[in-house]
C-alpha cells in the first residue's frame, strides 16, 4: 500500500530486514578482504608471490562484477531471505574451503566462486529499500547496508592482530567461515511484500537520460573504489612499509572499520533530511578519500594513521548514499538496477585493485603505488559530479 505515492511501512518495521541484509553484504564480500589481510602469512604458506595473490583476489571482486547481470535477474526472482540465506552460506563454504587448500589454483576457484554468490545481495537489498523503507530513511538504510564495505574489514584485522599470531592463518580463516553463518538466522526478517513496489518518481532523471547517469556514476564508484580497495586489501602490508608493528596496524584496521561504518550510518541519517543533495555529499567524499590515499602515499606512521581515517571513514564513506541516489533517480524502473548499478561499479573497481596495486607497488613502492590510487579517486569524484550535472538538466 502507499499514500501519497511514498511506500506505507509494513507494521512489522522495516528495521530488522534491513539489518539483515546489512549483515548479509558484511559477511559475503569477507573472504575477498579476509585473503587480502592474510596475504603475508598465505604468501609464506603457498610460496607464492604478492602479485599471484593480488590476482587471487581480483577474482573474487571480478566474479561479482561480471555476474552482476545474472545474479540481479535471479534476486528478482527469489524471496529476498532465500537470496540472503543461499549467500551467507556460500560465504562461510568459500572461506572453509580456503582455510584447507594447498594451492593457489583451488584457492582462485572458490573465491570465484564467492565473488558470483556475493553479488545476489546487493540487488537484492535494494528491493527490500524500495519496498519496505519510507522515502526519509532511504539514505539511512541505504548507508547500513553500504557500511557492509567497512564492516568486512572489522573481522579480518581482528584476526590478524589476534588469531593469526598465535594459531596461523588457516584457523583464522575458519574462523571468518563461521562468522558468515550468523546472518542466516536472521534472513527471514528481510521479507518483501510481492508486486513491484510504488515509489515516489518525482526525484528522478528524465527517462532517457537515466542510463547516462548510471554509467557515468557505476564509473565513478569504480574509480573510487579501486583506490580505496587496494589500500583496505593491503593495510597491513601498507602499515608495515610505513612503519607500523603488524599487530598495531590489524587493530588499525579494526578502528578504521568501526569508524567507516560510523560515518556510512551518520551521513545517511543527515542526508535523509536533503537526499537531492547525495550527489554533492558522495562527490566530497571521494575527494576527501583521495587525500587520504595521498596521505597513506607518504609513508610514515603519522601521515598513515591520518590517511586511513580519510580513506576508511570518507573515501568508503559513500557506497550507501550512492545506492540511496541510484533508487531516487530509478524509481520509474525496478528497483534491483539500483542495487546492481552500485554494486558493478564498486566491484569492477574492486576487482582492479588487488592485481593493479600488487603490480604498481613491486614496479614504483607503495608509495607510487598509493598516489595512483589517490589520482584514481580524484577521476571518481569528477565523473561523479558529470553524472549529478547531467541527472538536473532541463528537459
Amino acid at each position: 500500500m502507499t499514500a501519497h505515492g511514498l511506500p506505507v511501512e509494513p507494521r512489522t518495521g522495516h528495521w530488522p530486514g534491513v539489518t539483515a541484509a546489512a549483515l548479509t553484504a558484511t559477511v559475503t564480500v569477507m573472504p575477498g578482504f579476509t585473503v587480502g589481510a592474510l596475504a603475508p602469512a598465505i604468501e609464506a604458506d603457498l610460496h607464492v608471490s604478492r602479485t599471484s595473490v593480488g590476482l587471487t583476489i581480483s577474482a573474487f571482486y571480478a566474479a561479482t562484477a561480471v555476474g552482476s547481470p545474472i545474479a540481479k535477474r535471479v534476486a528478482a526472482r527469489l524471496p529476498a531471505p532465500v537470496v540472503l540465506a543461499v549467500a551467507a552460506v556460500a560465504a562461510c563454504a568459500v572461506m572453509i574451503t580456503v582455510a584447507r587448500v594447498d594451492d593457489l589454483t583451488a584457492m582462485t576457484a572458490a573465491l570465484v566462486a564467492g565473488g558470483l554468490s556475493n553479488g545476489l545481495v546487493q540487488p537484492a537489498a535494494g528491493r527490500l529499500i524500495a519496498a519496505r523503507v519510507p522515502a526519509r530513511r532511504r539514505s539511512l538504510a541505504a548507508g547500513a547496508v553500504g557500511a557492509a564495505m567497512g564492516a568486512a574489514t572489522l573481522v579480518p584485522g581482528l584476526l590478524v592482530a589476534v588469531v593469526v599470531p598465535a594459531c596461523g592463518w588457516r584457523p583464522a580463516m575458519v574462523i571468518a567461515g563461521l562468522t558468515a553463518l550468523i546472518p542466516v538466522a536472521l534472513a527471514p526478517l528481510a521479507r518483501v511484500p510481492p508486486g513491484p513496489p510504488q515509489v515516489r518518481a518525482g526525484g528522478s532523471a528524465p527517462a532517457g537520460r537515466t542510463g547516462a547517469v548510471l554509467v557515468l556514476w557505476a564509473s565513478a564508484a569504480a574509480l573510487s573504489a579501486t583506490g580505496n580497495n587496494a589500500v583496505a586489501t593491503y593495510f597491513v602490508q601498507l602499515g608495515a612499509h610505513s612503519g607500523l608493528p603488524v599487530a598495531v596496524t590489524g587493530n588499525l584496521l579494526s578502528l578504521s572499520a568501526l569508524l567507516a561504518i560510523a560515518v556510512r550510518l551518520c551521513a545517511g541519517a543527515l542526508t535523509d533530511r536533503a537526499p537531492r543533495r547525495n550527489p554533492a555529499v558522495i562527490t566530497a567524499m571521494m575527494l576527501a578519500g583521495g587525500l587520504g590515499l595521498a596521505l597513506i602515499a607518504m609513508g610514515t606512521p603519522v601521515t598513515f594513521v591520518l590517511g586511513a581515517a580519510l580513506a576508511f571513514s570518507a573515501g568508503w564513506g559513500w557506497t550507501g548514499l550512492l545506492l540511496a541516489a541510484t533508487l531516487r533517480l530509478v524509481a520509474h524502473r525496478a528497483a534491483e538496477n539500483a542495487g546492481h548499478t552500485v554494486q558493478v561499479g564498486i566491484y569492477t573497481g574492486a576487482a582492479v585493485a588487488p592485481s593493479a596495486f600488487a603490480a604498481l607497488s613491486s614496479a614504483f613502492g607503495f608509495a607510487g603505488a598509493a598516489f595512483v590510487a589517490a589520482t584514481a579517486a580524484l577521476a571518481g569524484a569528477t565523473a561523479m559530479t558529470a553524472g549529478a550535472l547531467l541527472s538536473r538538466r532541463p528537459r
